[in-house]
């Protein structure tokens, strides 16, 4: 009897730990981040230094508008047509948020980060109220393919939600 229940213990087991870690597969997760530019003299734990117009700035490792606050996605080739870049809507409350972040921060750089890497900076100049956050360069194909699977297109998000 004992056994019987040890090996269905264990069946159980392993049944839960397929599940848990999805039968061996890494799934890769989409992060998409856009980080203020900051002071220098800020905790040095909370900031991250990066070159922005030939300029070393410091930028907020906490995030303004991060991968939860996007509603969809349009992708454009690049100025230059070496990689990709993303027009993100952002969801209604976020959308309020980056209205007045881009209204009390002009002057200030800001910078976009995917999958962990900065891959482009802009410095606002003007308020930004039409729900929309663009990443003019940097962005491969494998981020187009990442961003298909995990968001939907702009225009087509009814049908994603299927």
């Amino acid at each position: 009897m004992h056994v019987r229940l040890f090996v269905l213990s264990l069946a159980s087991l392993l049944i839960a730990a397929g599940t848990v870690f999805g039968g061996g597969k890494k799934e890769e997760k989409l992060s998409v981040s856009f980080h203020l530019e900051t002071e220098a003299t800020d905790n040095p734990k909370m900031i991250f230094p990066q070159l922005a117009n030939g300029k070393k700035r410091f930028f907020s490792r906490t995030p303004e508008i991060s991968t939860k606050d996007l509603l969809s996605f349009t992708t454009f080739p690049s100025q230059d047509g070496a990689d990709y870049g993303v027009v993100f809507r952002l969801k209604g409350s976020a959308a309020n948020r980056f209205s007045a972040i881009t209204t009390a921060n002009q002057g200030r750089w800001m910078v976009a980060q995917m999958n962990g890497r900065v891959i482009d900076g802009v410095l606002i100049d003007k308020t930004v109220n039409d729900g929309f956050i663009v990443i003019w360069k940097g962005v491969s194909l494998a981020d187009v393919a990442l961003l298909d699977e995990q968001m939907p297109r702009t225009g087509a998000e009814e049908k994603k939600k299927k």
